[in-house]
């Protein structure tokens, strides 16, 4: 393997067999844990040799797969922006097209792969760790979605459309005879369209903006599947108007997602089924409120299920020549896949039963949010019995602490800034409406994701991994995730990992009563005092404050928990959803 051979954060993880948090523990803890090589700050590259003979100090030997030892030959080619042409060149060598890697060492590593795992295997534990190398700029679907709308369309045997296809994760999942897909970077396209010959799959996928430029205008399939890119606001509504695709109405310029809506329609054949991934958004802006009824009062809006917080899924059937339309749709908020397939199931069976009524959603806003219609959601009894085994698993160990002797010498925040170990930054005081996820005080009370919705704004203030969020109610986290925007009242704490524990000064900012500017929310902190301590022992520290954060933020789950289980369990019983005892 070559010795300019760089791996992340994520390869390190799997080589390791750990998982990716414990390589961030291992940067934070230790001194001696190899220095990045390359990448960005939020995505750092380091030398393969140095995190080998690393591991091997601390007894984690491994030797490299060859799969490994081709996507690190493969990677060390170039720089990253052309690692997917990369990837696609591989998969065409694998395919027995035309082009070839230009490296011969990757052609024999390749092709004994493909000899001993076969061609489909290799290629897809070759993308796998593109995936992965390039998850903060990538965004698969996620496989348990893809599955559920693959089991919703039930499209096996049929001809399947994804006009925004990616790398082909819907397409492939589809298990259809026939697949069609598009999408407007080249080497997503390309990448799709090898990995669906791979599979065996009759495959016809083109690289160009299917809003603008639509390769299948004119062709129908059986069902469309499609997880469109959100919020964009260049989709094409000037030149775009007058198009015929736009049948339930012209979509405002704010609204790509129900232009993506209609394309769908119109290339699906009457009777078919689309499944479509939308913002939570989309289902309650009155910009699309007459796009939304006349879905509904065509009878081509089936469903709309909230998957997760921001994340829907529509189901629409393109009505058939003077069919009569349905008189209800399903909108629930669902607590997993398996529950969503159950809903829609007992919903076709009975749609008076487990649907709304349309007529009683065609008001002012045509507001389908599911939250807001949750008297429809699911049996109150599978709901409980879903909460209790939840809060079985809460974990609830408070950490050991032992009396200390004497009192540490103190700086303040103001003069670790000064010193060039922290830097602070506040979130604006307001924002303007409109679809980009927020963190909320709250999001950081509860430990979940951005719930809070606001307009792009240049000086919006973003935190990465690693990053201590505060907010002047006193709710402190250390952020762990991709990048998110922070919404009002709420700072970002950015430390210099070499010489201040994240979790050390996250544990001090909850633990002080912060004063605030009198003429805005932001928290002062420039006189907060902080013991001053090595960073070993900040960082021992840092463990402990940890363990009562997630202490803290487990006996707040029970709580809400048992909130939810008292209301369910009257519920439940009243209907006669569950019985008294255990049986």
């Amino acid at each position: 393997m070559a010795d300019d051979a760089a791996v992340s954060a994520a390869d390190i993880a799997r080589l390791a067999g750990v998982r990716r948090a414990a390589v961030s523990n291992w940067r934070r803890r230790y001194d001696d844990f190899p220095r990045p090589v390359g990448g960005t700050a939020s995505s750092p590259l380091f030398a393969l040799p140095e995190i080998q003979n690393w591991l091997r100090r601390r007894g984690r030997p491994f030797e490299l797969a060859p799969i490994d030892q081709a996507w690190q030959r493969l990677r060390a080619l170039g720089d990253d922006l052309g690692l997917g042409a990369r990837v696609a060149a591989a998969g065409e060598y694998l395919a027995d097209r035309a082009e070839r890697p230009d490296d011969r060492e990757l052609r024999t590593l390749l092709g004994e792969l493909a000899e001993r795992d076969g061609p489909a295997t290799t290629f897809e534990q070759l993308c796998e760790r593109y995936f992965e190398a390039h998850a903060r700029r990538l965004s698969p679907t996620p496989s348990a979605y893809a599955d559920l709308m693959a089991r919703l369309t039930d499209a096996s045997g049929s001809t399947v459309l994804d006009p925004a296809c990616g790398f082909g994760s819907l397409l492939l999942v589809s298990r259809a005879a026939r697949v069609r897909g598009q999408d407007v970077d080249p080497d997503a396209a390309r990448i799709a369209g090898i990995r669906l010959r791979l599979h065996g799959v009759d495959t016809d996928v083109h690289a160009a903006d299917a809003l603008r430029k639509d390769a299948f205008a004119g062709q129908e399939a059986d069902v469309v599947l499609c997880d469109p890119p959100f919020n964009e606001r260049g989709w094409g509504h000037e030149e775009l108007v007058g198009d015929a695709r736009w049948e339930y109405g012209l979509p405002p310029r704010g609204e790509s997602e129900l232009a993506w809506v209609q394309h769908c329609l119109a290339h699906v054949k009457p009777g078919g089924t689309v499944a479509i991934l939308m913002p939570g958004a989309a289902a309650g802006r009155r910009s699309g409120k007459r796009i939304r009824a006349n879905l509904l009062r065509s009878g081509a809006l089936r469903a709309v299920c909230t998957l997760a917080p921001g994340a829907d899924l529509w189901l629409l059937v393109r009505p058939e020549p003077g069919q009569r339309p349905p008189a209800t749709v399903l909108i629930a908020e669902m607590a997993g896949t398996a529950q969503a397939e159950r809903l829609w199931r007992d919903y076709l069976g009975d749609p008076e039963q487990f649907g709304q009524r349309i007529i009683d959603l065609l008001d002012e806003d045509v507001d389908l949010t599911p939250a807001r219609h949750r008297a429809h959601r699911a049996d109150p009894g599978e709901e409980f019995l879903a909460k209790q085994r939840i809060l079985q698993q809460v974990d609830l160990e408070l950490p050991q602490l032992a009396p200390a002797a004497g009192e540490p010498v103190q700086t303040t925040v103001g003069e670790l800034v000064k010193a060039g170990a922290l830097r602070i930054r506040h979130a604006p005081p307001r924002t303007a409406d409109g679809d980009e996820p927020v963190l909320t005080t709250d999001d950081v009370l509860t430990g979940g994701p951005p719930t809070g919705r606001a307009a792009p704004d240049d000086g919006a203030v973003y935190a990465r991994a690693g990053d201590v969020i505060a907010s002047v109610a006193g709710a402190v986290t250390v952020h762990s995730g991709p990048p998110v925007r922070l919404g009002t009242a709420l700072s970002r704490y950015r430390v210099d990992p070499d010489r201040l524990d994240a979790d050390f000064l996250a544990g001090c900012l909850r633990a002080a009563d912060f004063p605030v500017h009198s003429a805005s929310t932001r928290i002062d902190t420039r006189r907060l005092k902080v013991p001053r301590h090595s960073l070993d022992t900040q960082r021992a520290y840092g463990v402990a404050f940890r363990a009562l954060a997630d202490f803290d933020r487990a006996l707040r789950q029970q709580a809400e928990i048992g909130r939810d289980l008292v209301r369910l369990g009257f519920a439940a019983l009243a209907e006669g959803r569950l019985k008294p005892g255990g049986g």
